[in-house]
């Protein structure tokens, strides 16, 4: 902590980023756990509107703005124009380069960006922010968005108790790509978050992390309770801390106490609908999904 301390501010303060807001909290120690410069690219949405209103920027590294559905592809351009630079020798300092994207552009329509970098093994680190919805525009469901939250196109009511499916698993399908790193961590482990970026950023090679960055707008709890929201999303196992290193499997966490997953809902305005009884199922749904998931994840880890 006294280290992270010293390190220069590259996000700086004065964004317009709501309180308690994740993503500037998991940016700002990602940038601090670096140990080389950084060239990031940041996908549209609430990370990049609120930190580069014109003519302000929050950042104090390189940064560009890409599309909502393109953040891997511009970095990942960036990255190959480096190499290329360096082997010319025009450049001669080692630079590292990240991509920035929610879980709208991350999950969803950057799918095909994401994956396409991966599969071409550029030498880059892509973070999800994942806040589980289009929080930028209107708090619109995504695939992130976990079974029975309400959202403004999934909304409780009596046609439907929020949003119908299951949240898609995007750090298993990452590790799917047998790329050399792949994790998946929170703004409150920040040891983890850390240990985590720097790892990613040593591998010769592609990178993914998928940092949990609650929206207190949108999931309609306190900003304060940030912090607080991602250990008991941890200790319920619906967010396990784990890695993948070259395909092996370890999870970095086991929760002494494995809470039930309605204590971490029970804490959210999304979901206060799932605790009326015609509607309790779905937790019961949700409870099941999470435990055969951290099940399946202990037996890939050999534990």
């Amino acid at each position: 902590m006294r280290e992270l301390s010293k390190q220069e501010v590259s996000l700086t303060g004065g964004h317009r980023l709501c309180a308690g807001c994740g993503a500037p909290i998991v940016v700002r120690q990602m940038m601090a756990a670096a140990e080389t410069p950084i060239v990031a690219s940041v996908a549209t949405g609430c990370l990049e509107v609120a930190t580069t209103i014109f003519p302000y920027t929050a950042w104090a590294n390189p940064l560009i703005h890409s599309a909502f559905e393109n953040s891997a592809a511009t970095i990942s351009g960036a990255e190959a124009a480096y190499r290329s630079l360096k082997a010319q020798g025009r450049i001669d300092k080692d630079i590292k380069f990240m991509a920035f994207g929610g879980d709208g552009g991350t999950y969803d329509i950057g799918l095909q960006s994401l994956s396409g970098a991966m599969e071409r093994g550029h030498d880059m680190v892509y973070v999800c922010y994942d806040n589980g919805a289009y929080m930028n525009t209107g708090i619109q469901r995504s695939s992130a968005t976990p079974k029975g939250a309400d959202t403004s196109t999934s909304p409780a009511g009596r046609k439907i108790p929020g949003k119908p499916e299951h949240r898609k698993d995007l750090t298993a399908i990452m590790a799917a790509h047998n790329i050399p790193y792949v994790a998946q961590t929170t703004p409150a482990h920040w040891r983890d978050l850390v240990t985590k970026t720097r790892k990613a950023l040593a591998v010769d090679g592609p990178a993914f992390l998928n940092v949990l960055a609650p929206c207190p707008r949108g999931w309609r709890v306190p900003p304060e309770d940030t912090i607080d929201i991602c250990r008991l999303a941890v200790d319920t196992c619906y967010w396990p801390l784990f890695e993948v290193e070259d395909g092996e499997y370890t999870v970095n966490y086991q929760p002494r106490d494995k809470r039930p997953v309605s204590e971490w809902l029970e804490r959210q305005g999304r979901f206060r609908h799932l605790f009326r009884d015609e509607n309790k199922g779905i937790i019961d749904d949700l409870q099941d999904v999470t435990d055969r998931t951290w099940e399946r994840l202990n037996r890939q880890a050999g534990d």
